[in-house]
């Protein structure tokens, strides 16, 4: 049975009882990541408890040869591909992806994920036509992940201070009830 298989199968039970679902698990270099994931977010309580409990059980099962390093941890804000259920699930989001070298088209695409299957993956890239697309085979990604896009900056003197709104606008309506 392959690393991460033995792994995942001696974590998951964890993970479920901590209210949280495993979003990814990778051992490369002598790094094992475990990602989870929960709906409105994993706060880091939950984390230190995960990787204590996590930590605790691979030592008594030691599934892995020789030391690593344990990483626990939320998917953050923008979150890497590597799956296709992460492909599916992030349907409707905008991704930046680079494809492996010799891939016909552009290797780095920015766009919004449409489609994904077990196979392959459409998106609709920003940098082309509306209502363009491309189907690329996950195997043809090299690496992908979510963009976070953050909104406007506010006007400058638009943004609300303490104690102010509030308290100015009903004073200037009882001005203006008493010149009537």
């Amino acid at each position: 049975m392959e690393t991460t298989t033995r792994v995942r199968l001696l974590i998951e039970p964890l993970v479920d009882e901590a209210g949280v679902s495993l979003y990814d698990l990778e051992y490369n270099g002598g790094v094992l990541r475990i990602t989870v994931q929960a709906e409105g977010g994993v706060d880091i309580g939950t984390i230190g408890k995960l990787t204590r409990q996590i930590s605790h059980l691979l030592d008594e099962e030691d599934p892995l040869p020789g030391q690593y390093t344990l990483e626990v941890s939320s998917p953050g804000l923008e979150r890497t591909l590597r799956t296709p259920e992460h492909f599916a699930g992030a349907v409707g989001s905008l991704v930046t992806l680079k494809t492996r070298a010799g891939v016909e088209g552009d290797r780095r695409v920015k766009g919004t994920v449409l489609a994904a299957d077990a196979d392959h993956v459409t998106i609709a890239p920003v940098a082309v036509d509306p209502g363009a697309t491309r189907v690329l085979a996950l195997t043809d990604i090299e690496r992908a992940r979510t963009v976070f896009e953050w909104g406007p900056a506010p006007k400058p003197g638009t943004g609300s201070k303490p104690g102010a709104g509030s308290k100015s606008a009903p004073s200037a309506k009882k001005k203006k009830a008493a010149k009537s």
